[in-house]
């Protein structure tokens, strides 16, 4: 898992969850997915950009970089896959996609195999 942060992450997942049907992104999506202030958004998506992980296009519109995508596909496959192994285990699915949320950052490459090659034997 890269070294960026929690919150870098997140975004990034965001971004990247917004933009998978061909949408365009812009700060205010990102800012409605999440909850969070168009000035705090403001403030992480100049952080993600000085780091090379996402860029704007001519019209102002937000795309992950090579590298942002990577870290954001990543983040999103451990978030799918947790999310499911939790839920297959009996988790309500509200908390499970919380937990996953949570789990996603911290859990060990190591663990997270071990957890999907189990679920790949189901």
């Amino acid at each position: 898992m890269s070294t960026i942060q929690e919150s870098g992450q997140n975004y990034l997942e965001t971004i990247f969850v917004l933009s998978k049907n061909g949408n365009k992104v812009r700060s205010v999506d990102i800012a409605s997915a999440l909850d969070y202030s168009k000035p705090s958004v403001s403030v992480a998506m100049k952080k993600l950009r000085q780091e090379g992980l996402i860029e704007t296009d001519q019209e102002g519109f937000i795309v992950l970089t090579k590298n942002g995508k990577e870290i954001a596909e990543s983040v999103y496959e451990r978030h799918m896959l947790l999310s499911n192994w939790l839920i297959s285990l009996g988790v309500d699915k509200q908390i499970a996609i919380e937990d996953a949320c949570k789990m996603e950052h911290i859990l060990s490459s190591q663990s997270f195999e071990a957890i999907r090659a189990s679920m790949n034997k189901l």
